[in-house]
Formats: C-alpha cells, structure tokens, sequence
C-alpha cells in the first residue's frame, strides 16, 4: 500500500458519536434505516443491519444489537409458512415464482415493502445475519434458544436456494452468481452449524451446502490467482469480494492474498475503496464501508498501520454534524459524469448511512480505538 498523508485523529467523542447516530435512528422494534434521511433507503436490509449492529455491539451498545437480531428473528419466523415452501418447491426441482421468494429488505416494522418496482431479491443478508448473530451469541453469551427457529429456517433457505441466481450486494446483476454473496452464504451456514445454533438434519444440510458453495467458488469463481466478481469465467473483481476474506475467511492464505492484490490494484485510491471499476452510481466515488472492510481485513493479517490510516481516512469524511456518507463527498470518481443524473433522481449522497458508521465502529474497535460508549 503506498504511503499516504497522515490524517489526524477524530476529535475526542467522534467515535462514540458515530454510536450515537446508530442509536438515534434505530427504530423501536429494532430494525435500522439503512439511511433516515434518504428515502429510497428508508428500508432495512439484514446485510446492511447485521454489520452495523456488530459496530454496535462492539462498542457496547448490546441491547442494540440484541433488539436488530431479534427483529431478524421475528421476521423469519413469522414468514414460517413462505420459507418452508420455497425450500419443498426447490427441494422437488421447481422454481420459485419471482414474488415468492424472501425479499433483501422489509420496512422498520417488519413487512414487504410492496411493489415499489426495485429490484429486491438478494441471498447475501440472510447468510450475513446468520454469520454475525453467532458473533454477537459468543461475544455476549447470550442463550440461543430465541434465535434457533429463525436460524433453522435461514439454513434450509439458504442451503436449497445457494446457486441460485439474484442480485448482488449492490441491487445490480439479477442474473448472475456473486462472489460476495456466496461468501456470505457459506460463512452464515457454517457458523450457525459450527455454534450448534442449528443441529439434526438442518446442521447435516447447512454443512453440505457449505461445502458445496466453497468448491463452487474455487471452481467458477477464481482467475488469475484472485477471487472474481461473477462465477461466469471473468475476471472482474469487486471491492465487496473482500469480505470473503474477512470475515468471512472463505479463501485461503493465497487467494486471500491474490484477491486482496487485483483490490488494491484496481479499487483503492488514496485510502478510499471503489465498488467496482465499471461502477457510475453517483459518479462511482469511494465508499466509507468498503474502505473499512479492507481496514478490519488489514487489522487481522499484521498490517495495523495500514488499516488505521484507513481508519483515518474515514475519520476525514464525517461532515461537520458528525455523519458518514455513503459515498465521499470530494475526491476521485470513477464516472463524474454521470454524478448528476443521480443527483437529479434522488437527490444528494445519502448521509447519515448507517452502515458506514456501523463498519467505522468494526474497524475502529479491531485496532483498539473504540472511545468509551454507552452499554
């Protein structure tokens, strides 16, 4: 990684401030906006929610976090009758109708948003939620039993649906298979097994399934020594890809290092991480989220120096009311051209985005930087 200028620190109380937004638009039922102020994003999404409770709880907001993964909870268990019906039409070789499946994201209280005509079936959130939830489980010791039906139902899910084509990460590319999101899957399946969180026949199935994600990756999904974005044979990668480094330890030492390589190559710039070189939302700037997942990636493989001047990259895009966008508000874009078409359809770059701030916290606390919080 090139040497970078050095960022001061974030003003004292920046940090538990961060907390304090997360909290301050937590609805009271548990679910969080993925932004509060941006109105497409009014929704929230497990992927989005479950990172942003574990910044959270690691910064000791646990009745947060606690509050997030029991909505998950209910929202699973009361679409009980849906869920086991997907699985008997997978399991007998149909296809699920387009409506039938488990959307990405529910409104604050828990239910389909409705035909609004935005793309929303993606698997990542469900494997992600699984993956954190058992994080949360450990770190806290907290009983499982309330989680155990949810869980059940997320495995035989995700274990029936895994190869099966959705959007990714980034609500783009229905008709493919995601790294990204196979690696959400694999990881939210193996740990719900590996923590007996699910056990019997769904544990047996969870495990399979998993297995079967890991060599499908390794099979479809690797060119030229890294990770790709598509299990299609290209060699595109995409920032999100990290994640199947850390956390979710998907890969091996060497792909892990070939696929950290092709990101750095082609997607970091000067402490801010790309989505994608082909990417034009909103003029395909960098995004605080993505610079903090290479930062928690760096801080478990003995590069501290570089993830904190990530961290203190993101430290440099709070605005002056103690916000984090989704995307930095100054700096290169990819496609400055088209910023303004987005612009004009929904306005300015959605601020506060909860997620940032949800990975500002993980990054923050893997290098010991966590300010007091409240518990």
């Amino acid at each position: 990684m090139a040497a970078e200028p050095q960022v001061p620190h974030a003003a004292p109380g920046t940090r538990r401030a961060a907390l304090e937004v997360i909290l301050r638009h937590q609805h009271p039922g548990g679910a969080y906006p993925a932004c509060p102020t941006f109105e497409v994003y009014g929704y929230s999404w497990f992927r989005d929610g479950a990172f942003i409770a574990e910044g959270a709880d690691r910064a000791g907001a646990e009745d947060s976090a606690r509050a997030f993964h029991q909505w998950c909870a209910r929202v699973l268990t009361s679409r009980a009758g849906r869920i086991e019906n997907i699985v008997a039409t997978l399991r007998s070789g149909g296809t699920p109708a387009s409506g039938e499946w488990l959307p990405a994201r529910y409104t604050l209280e828990g239910d389909d948003e409705g035909d609004t005509g935005w793309w929303n079936f993606q698997l990542d959130g469900y494997g992600t939620w699984l993956h954190l939830l058992v994080a949360h489980l450990r770190r806290r010791s907290a009983d499982p039993a309330p989680y155990r039906e949810a869980a059940r139902l997320a495995c035989d899910y995700l274990a029936a649906s895994w190869n099966t084509p959705c959007f990714d990460w980034w609500e783009e590319d229905s008709h493919r298979r995601h790294g990204a999101t196979l690696a959400s899957i694999e990881a939210g399946l193996r740990a719900a097994a590996d923590a007996g969180l699910v056990q019997g026949d769904t544990a047996a199935r969870a495990v399979a399934a998993a297995d079967e994600v890991a060599a499908t990756v390794r099979r479809e999904g690797v060119r030229n020594g890294h990770l790709t974005k598509w299990m299609d044979g290209t060699g595109a990668v995409d920032a999100g890809l990290l994640s199947a480094l850390t956390p979710f330890g998907l890969v091996d030492d060497d792909l892990a290092a070939g696929t950290l390589a092709a990101v750095e190559r082609d997607l970091l710039h000067e402490g801010g991480v790309h989505r994608y070189l082909e990417d034009t939302f909103y003029g395909g700037g960098r995004w605080p989220v993505l610079s903090a997942l290479l930062g928690w990636h760096y801080a478990r493989t003995g590069r501290p120096g570089d993830a904190r001047r990530l961290l203190h990259w993101i430290d440099g895009q709070f605005t002056d009311g103690g916000l984090l966008p989704e995307q930095a508000p100054e700096g290169r874009r990819l496609a400055p051209e088209r910023e303004a078409e987005w612009v004009d359809r929904w306005g300015p770059n959605a601020t506060p985005l909860l997620w940032s701030h949800g990975m500002y916290l993980i990054l923050a606390d893997e290098l010991g930087e966590l300010d007091s919080a409240p518990a």
